[in-house]
């Protein structure tokens, strides 16, 4: 059975005739005049592939994704090596103008074979199968963070709550900082598309946006590792710097935050630093899917395509009778969103005064007995002194209150022990060790 395609453009050799004349594996269904029409085409079922013959620089991650998310593989023509390294970047096939009919039609069923084995035949394999489109472009070597292109091996950390303020930027932050006192490489990202807010915990006077930066110039290919590090702002401490793609400035931005986007954004900083830590939204729904019958944008994607793609979840609750049943049923909520999350559980702000004698003792008795599968795995603090200077300074508790217990406690929580006195020693890759046990 031949694969129904359909075009926009016309080569100078007649594309569509070249195919035709081959009565083999292909078969052109429909020619369109632009690609909103190929769109609409594709989103009705017309085709498994689209073949842009002209027009490519108008091709977006945004717009790949959602012809992969209707099983739809693309191809595009072009003679010129930028166009074709853009291009595969966004996860575009790509070939010369002037292609052979018959191995055209090779690389357009290799194309449609391959995006079905990314599917099933739902956004979440398509963006999978975008991020890991390519290799980021930019030259090769170097140490990390200084712009220049690394292994793709880089880990990537979200950190979760609920809703209530649990202490999600809080947390990200600070382990990021602990990170980045030890020598290692960070970045921190700011996926929060109702609140963000690690700017304004840092003191940073941004109106730029790093984050939708850089996922304006993920969606044209454009991002490379020195694009990156150029939207993010660098933070510096006493004992280290890491870097902050900011969040949005105003929460109706949330639409700038594409999912696709989002995919190649952290790929890309895999390959630039060693640990990237996101604060993500605490909302997991995917209601825009049933509210419309085309890929409407979804306001969540930020935060689900984080936690989809992040190694390593830290799920946030507060420790007292609102936030740990928030946290409860969150939890629920995450392993039906994200199955794969395998989230280590955080209870934030613990105090005699929210639960009673030993707090400790008595939240890890009730989770055994009527929380869910995943193990408490540390206990931080209510610390409101330490955290408010440090929120007042824009600074952080390693600065703020280097002694103070939840800075000890955050900083035993990413296995970065405390120096008080003296930059760590530790080296990175130890680090890194260290966060996957």
């Amino acid at each position: 059975m031949s694969i129904p395609v359909v075009t926009v453009g016309d080569s100078r050799e007649d594309l569509v005739g070249r195919l035709e004349r081959l009565h083999g594996p292909v078969s052109v269904v429909r020619r369109c005049n632009e690609l909103a029409e190929l769109l609409a085409a594709c989103q009705g079922g017309l085709a498994r592939a689209a073949v842009v013959a002209e027009g490519s620089g108008e091709l977006t991650a945004s717009l790949v994704d959602r012809l992969s998310a209707v099983g739809v593989a693309v191809l595009a023509l072009t003679d010129s090596p930028e166009e074709k390294a853009r291009l595969e970047g966004i996860g575009v096939a790509a070939e010369l103008t002037g292609v052979d009919a018959a191995a055209l039609a090779g690389r357009i069923t290799a194309a449609v074979a391959l995006l079905a084995g990314a599917e099933p035949g739902n956004r979440q394999g398509a963006g999978r199968s975008l991020a890991g489109a390519g290799p980021a472009p930019g030259p090769s070597g170097g140490s990390a963070g200084d712009g220049t292109s690394r292994s793709g091996a880089g880990e990537i950390i979200a950190v979760w709550g609920p809703a209530g303020s649990p202490g999600r930027t809080m947390l990200a932050a600070n382990m990021a900082a602990e990170l980045a006192a030890e020598g290692t490489s960070v970045l921190l990202v700011d996926a929060d598309s109702y609140g963000a807010s690690v700017a304004a915990m840092l003191g940073l006077l941004d109106e730029s946006a790093g984050l939708a930066q850089a996922c304006r110039l993920a969606d044209q290919g454009l991002l490379d590792p020195e694009a990156l590090l150029r939207v993010a702002v660098p933070v510096a401490t006493r004992t280290g710097t890491f870097r902050v793609l900011t969040g949005i400035t105003r929460a109706d931005r949330w639409t700038e935050l594409r999912a696709a986007a989002i995919s190649l954004v952290l790929a890309r900083a895999r390959h630039v630093v060693d640990v990237t830590v996101i604060d993500t939204g605490f909302c997991l729904e995917s209601d825009e899917e049933l509210s419309f019958d085309t890929m409407a944008p979804r306001r969540n994607a930020a935060t689900l395509r984080s936690l989809e793609l992040a190694d390593t979840v830290f799920a946030v609750g507060a420790a007292d009778s609102i936030g740990v049943p928030r946290l409860v049923r969150g939890l629920a909520e995450l392993e039906l969103a994200v199955p794969n999350a395998s989230p280590r559980v955080v209870l934030n702000k613990v105090r005699q005064s929210a639960v009673g004698r030993s707090p400790e003792r008595q939240l890890r008795d009730a989770w055994e007995r009527y929380g869910p599968a995943a193990p408490l795995s540390a206990f931080l603090p209510s610390d409101p002194v330490s955290t408010d200077a440090a929120l007042l300074a824009g600074s952080l508790l390693l600065e703020a209150a280097p002694d103070s217990p939840l800075r000890q406690g955050i900083a035993a929580l990413v296995c970065a022990p405390v120096q008080r006195n003296r930059r760590s020693s530790v080296l990175s890759s130890t680090a890194r060790r260290l966060l996957k046990g």
